[in-house]
Parts: structure tokens; sequence; C-alpha cells
């Protein structure tokens, strides 16, 4: 039989993933997928009074820890790697009603943590809600000619969070004029002029506005006028 590495002295119970076909030194049984140790001659599981055993493969930490939390009885699974030279954990065993119980308490958990999710989106949104609404009104404060929806439009596109619009800048945030001046300005050279166009013709864009800068101008003009005024 060819001679097995020694794993590393670790506390606890470690059962070896064999890279080579083994046979159990007392059963004779084989080859192993799983062997014990056992003086530097490989035990099978059951030899080794391990056999009730259910693998756990490693990733869910919060499953692994808990299923070995709830386990009388447990062993890590390491296996050799030739690469690195040296052994690296694939898995625990652990008794299966133990892992019954851990699975239980990471699905309460994963509950738990959906609807914690779900009212922080919800608290999210109500945030985005109040915010829109206080960048529209100030936007009908700056101009009062703007018609209510298009503010309301012009508030919602620049707020969107995640967007990395000026709604969503530290300015923005604050409701800071030059803020909420640029949200309208941008509003009107890509809604009422043909910047878009321009640009698309191969226009640059610092000469795009600046042909399209006495329209936005225009269009502003009238929106600072009251609503009486407009009229």
């Amino acid at each position: 039989m060819s001679r097995l590495a020694t794993p590393p002295r670790r506390t606890g119970i470690l059962v070896v993933q064999p890279l080579r076909r083994k046979q159990c030194a007392e059963c004779r049984g084989g080859p192993l997928s799983l062997l014990v140790l056992e003086e530097g001659a490989p035990r099978c599981l059951d030899c080794a009074d391990l056999g009730h055993l259910v693998f756990l493969p490693r990733g869910d930490t919060a499953l692994t820890r808990r299923a070995r939390e709830e386990s009388a009885l447990s062993a890590v699974v390491v296996r050799f790697n030739r690469r690195r030279a040296r052994y690296e954990r694939q898995g625990v065993l652990v008794e299966e009603e133990a892992l019954t119980r851990a699975e239980v308490r990471c699905l309460a958990d994963a509950e738990a943590r959906r609807r914690r999710r779900s009212r922080d989106a919800r608290r999210r949104a109500a945030a985005d809600v109040r915010f829109t609404d206080a960048f529209t009104a100030e936007i009908r404060r700056l101009f009062p000619g703007c018609p209510v929806e298009r503010a309301q439009g012009i508030a919602a596109h620049a707020s969107v969070r995640g967007s990395g619009r000026v709604g969503r800048s530290a300015a923005g945030r604050a409701l800071s004029e030059g803020a909420v001046v640029s949200a309208v300005v941008a509003s009107v050279r890509h809604l009422d002029t043909p910047y878009d166009q321009l640009l698309m013709s191969g226009v640059s864009r610092h000469e795009a506005r600046r042909r399209i800068a006495a329209a936005v101008e225009t269009m502003l003009g009238g929106w600072r006028a009251t609503e009486a005024e407009a009229g």
C-alpha cells in the first residue's frame, strides 16, 4: 500500500479525501473516498465510528458553523493539494439531524434578512418620494412658470437612486440652487432643443452647447417668470 501523506495536527477529528486508491487497514474495504488515519494506517469511516455522519461541503460558512454547533460529533474533511504542497479544507462531517437543525436556523435567518431588506426597500422608496417632492418644489420655486408635470419629471429623472445624476450629488441632496438649475438646464437641453441631433451628427459637445445656449436661456427665462406673468 502506498504511503499516505500525514495531515497536519489539528484539534478535533480529521478526515482525509485520499488522492490514491486506499483500502481500510481494518476491514480491508475500499477504495475509500474518505478515511481516517489511525497510527499512520487508513481506516474507513465505519471502522472509525464516523459512518453515521454526513458530508457538508465548504462554501456556506454560517451553515457549517451552525451544523458543527448542533452536532455532538463532527470532523473536518481535508484533501492534499500537490501543487501547493498542503492540505486544504473541503468541508465537514456532521450528524444528519444536526445538519437539518442548522438548515432550519439558516432558513429562519434568511427569511429575517428578506423581511429586513423589504422594510429597508420600503423606507428607501418613501425617502425617495419625499426627496423627489422636495426637488420638484425647489424647481417650482426657482422656475414658477415651469409646468408642474414637467417639474415632477425633471425631479424624478435627476433624483434616481444610484444614477449618479445631479440630484444624487451632495449638492443635489442639499437642494442647492446650482444643482437644481443644472437639472432643469439638462432637461431643456435634451428635450427642447436639437442638442442630441447635433451630437449625433458629429458636432462636439461644447460646440453643440454653444449653438443651443440661446434657446435654453429663452425657455428658462420664460419659466423664471411667475405663472401670472406667463399668462
